[in-house]
């Protein structure tokens, strides 16, 4: 029986390519296949993107339907019948490898994907890699200070409830706001009448084509249009202007 192969999960991005640590690269180049998650209705899996250019045969990769069904039973079948290809691979002695945008570990499929190994293949061997958050893509795009001095930031999926989103903001300095998709026009209706879309940030797409970089979002406010939509992209809400800590 051939030894069990090694399992990494690696994340890449957001955006412009070569976002990836040493370490990383090196388990990919040596990774005997790797699959890259693609969202459903698009043509090209983004994490494959955000590696272009980097010395990685293409016979390696494997594209793979995103799948985030509301349903956790659809979910959890999606994910099974993933860990079940991944492990036949490991048990005849491949190393795999499997790529999502951003961190590995932070609102990332990885983790749906690693707790089904873990189930399926005892004594599995497996290496975590951490990657870029897509919050800190967009603060380093736009030289947006993720808290400073004893700021308090509160990280979270956007809620379709505007209240709770309002209660957060009023509770919080900063909030990082993420997964915002079709809600992104109610969001901004509501920093625009808390009057603080002035000094709040948006970003989508980080290095991609249909980028957008918006330190101020009341320009979206006023400018929206179906070209810009909350997909792959983050908003960074300050409760107040920042402080200016120079002299």
């Amino acid at each position: 029986m051939s030894a069990l192969g090694h399992f990494v999960g690696v994340g890449v991005g957001p955006g412009p390519a070569g976002l990836i640590p040493v370490a990383a690269l090196a388990a990919l180049q040596d990774a005997d296949r790797i699959y890259l998650p693609r969202a459903r209705g698009s043509e090209t899996s983004v994490a494959r993107q955000c590696l272009a250019g980097l010395p990685i045969p293409e016979a390696k990769f494997c594209e793979i339907e995103f799948q985030m069904d509301p349903d956790r039973g659809v979910l959890s079948a999606h994910y099974g019948e993933l860990a079940d290809a991944v492990a036949a691979e490991l048990h005849q002695g491949r190393n795999v490898a499997y790529l999502t945008i951003g961190d590995s570990m932070t609102y990332s499929t990885y983790g749906y994907l690693l707790a089904a190994l873990r189930d399926k293949v005892p004594g599995l061997r497996h290496t975590t890699f951490p990657g870029v958050t897509s919050f800190a893509a967009a603060a380093s795009a736009l030289s947006w200070p993720l808290g400073e001095g004893k700021e308090r930031i509160l990280i979270l999926p956007c809620s379709d409830d505007m209240a709770a989103l309002r209660a957060d903001i009023e509770s919080h300095d900063i909030v990082v706001l993420m997964k915002i998709g079709a809600r992104l026009p109610a969001v901004l209706q509501l920093l625009n009448a808390l009057g603080i879309a002035g000094h709040c940030a948006f970003a989508r797409r980080i290095g991609l084509p249909g980028e957008v970089l918006c330190p101020d979002v009341s320009q979206l406010v006023s400018q929206l249009d179906a070209s810009v939509s909350g997909y792959l992209a983050t908003m960074l809400i300050r409760r107040t202007a920042r402080e200016k800590r120079h002299a």
